[in-house]
């Protein structure tokens, strides 16, 4: 009489036990992507202030340096497509870019002393310089939040259900495009 009775019972703690794993490890998943997707989004946050920024920095240095057209064409050129990328690589790439393109900007900058002493260039500059620690700051976050969820999917027990979930197998990390690995040419 006890084992008609014992062997429901080990059945039904066996797999109360594993719905508990699998509820764990799902909660656990849903956790971590909405932290990455949530780094994402102040990343793009401080992108798009530093976007925002840049019209105003560009009208300020236009008024004194007005044939240095390939520089404003170029910092114009790269916001835009930095407004446009869609996904984590396409914005690596594009912040990358403006970065270069804006360092062009801030060289050309050194031509101009009356320009370094104006008060408006002067804020903006310094604007300027505290979006791009905010951007190095929020990629950093978002990185250690791609990666924490990017370990989690490759360990034992996701690693085996991942595929049938609703996850992403892997979060792609925001990395510096080509352009930014190199120092931007500049011509005087």
């Amino acid at each position: 009489m006890k084992n008609r009775f014992l062997v429901p019972i080990i059945i039904a703690a066996v797999v109360l036990f594993v719905y508990l794993i699998i509820q764990a490890q799902y909660n656990r998943l849903v956790t971590l992507d909405q932290k990455a997707r949530e780094t994402w989004a102040q990343v793009e946050n401080v992108l798009q202030r530093r976007s925002d920024l840049i019209p105003n920095l560009v009208s300020t240095v236009k008024g004194y340096a007005r044939h240095e057209k390939d520089v404003f064409t170029e910092v114009t050129r790269m916001r835009s497509l930095l407004l446009g990328a869609k996904t984590v690589p396409e914005k690596s790439a594009a912040a990358g870019g403006l970065s270069a393109a804006l360092s062009r900007l801030l060289l050309v900058v050194e031509n101009y002393p009356q320009l370094k002493a104006s008060e408006n260039f002067l804020k903006l500059q310094d604007e300027l310089a505290g979006t791009e620690n905010r951007i190095a700051v929020e990629r950093k976050r978002y990185n250690e939040a791609v990666r924490e969820y990017n370990q989690a999917v490759k360990s034992i027990p996701i690693v085996f259900f991942i595929k049938l979930l609703p996850f992403e197998t892997q979060k792609p990390y925001f990395e510096a495009g080509e352009t930014a690995k190199s120092v931007p040419p500049v011509n005087f």
